[in-house]
């Protein structure tokens, strides 16, 4: 390490995330001008929101307390093209770019030989298992769009070919389970996918080990800073105004809520059975065409919100 390398700590160079924003806006509006579906619909994206919420910020807890030098950049939207991502984490350290995807979800993730992702949930003496969306594979899209972002500043092929050989090298895709509660069986996974996911309360040594076993030369802290600017200067602020939906009592507004808020949260846990919601379309009735909660053990929970 140069004599001239100063940081010791973490350094945040963007902290700020659109669902604090998102957060305050919703929790702004004044309930009682809404209709009871508006209500219900408000109440259930403040709950959602909250959620995945707390799930960055127990990762950012982990970050700001690890003591290594590092730049971390929270919540970027990063675009090229007709490509964009929302990227929860980007840490750069003196040998590896970390791109954090945080999962804050319910019940207890298995990982088979296929790499297929299997939740399970328990309550009194029933189970619940489903297949869930690769995390790992909706971080390699964000993977991919770096790799973009980084060719992209290259004159020639051959400058551009480089970044395709060595970017493997200096990035790596990591998916952080967010809730302590969570337990994670990757025993008949693939390692390459072993070493991709891990709980929230072993990322410092997972990063600390990655680091560790790579024999790339250390960057200096102002290379460090450097690489963290190239991210923040692409980064695309979005002025979502937040409350717009609920300002009309119509199913039209609702139906252009943020889709990225489920993928991104994840769902909301049965206020009856803690058992994990999923997304449902009324098919008949009053409210036929509009999305509620309802609990993934129906018909054994009716509980809906």
């Amino acid at each position: 390490m140069g004599l001239l390398n100063k940081m010791r700590e973490p350094i945040f160079l963007k902290e700020s995330s659109s669902a604090e924003r998102q957060l305050e806006q919703l929790q702004s509006i004044d309930k009682n001008s809404l209709s009871d579906d508006l209500k219900k619909q408000l109440e259930l994206e403040i709950n959602l929101v909250t959620y995945g919420f707390r799930g960055e910020k127990s990762v950012e807890f982990e970050l700001r307390n690890s003591h290594m030098p590092m730049f971390v950049l929270h919540d970027l939207h990063l675009t090229h093209g007709d490509l964009s991502a929302q990227i929860d984490y980007i840490v750069i350290t003196r040998k590896i770019t970390f791109v954090l995807e945080c999962k804050n979800l319910f019940g207890n993730i298995e990982i088979d030989s296929s790499g297929t992702f299997i939740r399970t949930v328990k309550y009194n003496k029933h189970t619940h298992r489903e297949a869930i969306y690769s995390p790992i594979t909706q971080n390699q899209r964000h993977m991919d769009l770096i790799k973009q972002l980084l060719r992209s500043r290259k004159k020639n092929a051959l400058l551009k070919a480089a970044v395709e050989n060595v970017f493997p090298k200096y990035n790596r895709s990591v998916i952080v389970l967010a809730n302590p509660k969570t337990i994670l069986n990757d025993r008949a996974a693939d390692e390459l996918i072993k070493k991709q996911v891990i709980r929230a309360d072993a990322l410092i040594s997972h990063i600390k080990q990655i680091c560790n076993q790579s024999s790339e030369a250390e960057s200096s802290d102002k290379n460090m800073e450097k690489r963290a600017t190239f991210f923040l200067d692409n980064h695309v602020e979005r002025n979502i105004d937040f409350a717009k939906k609920y300002r009309t009592d119509t199913s039209a507004n609702y139906a252009q809520m943020e889709p990225q808020s489920v993928e991104k949260n994840d769902a909301p846990s049965c206020p009856k059975c803690d058992a994990p919601m999923v997304l449902r379309t009324a098919k008949k009735g009053t409210n036929a065409g509009k999305q509620f909660w309802g609990c993934s053990m129906f018909p054994k929970c009716r509980a809906s919100q």
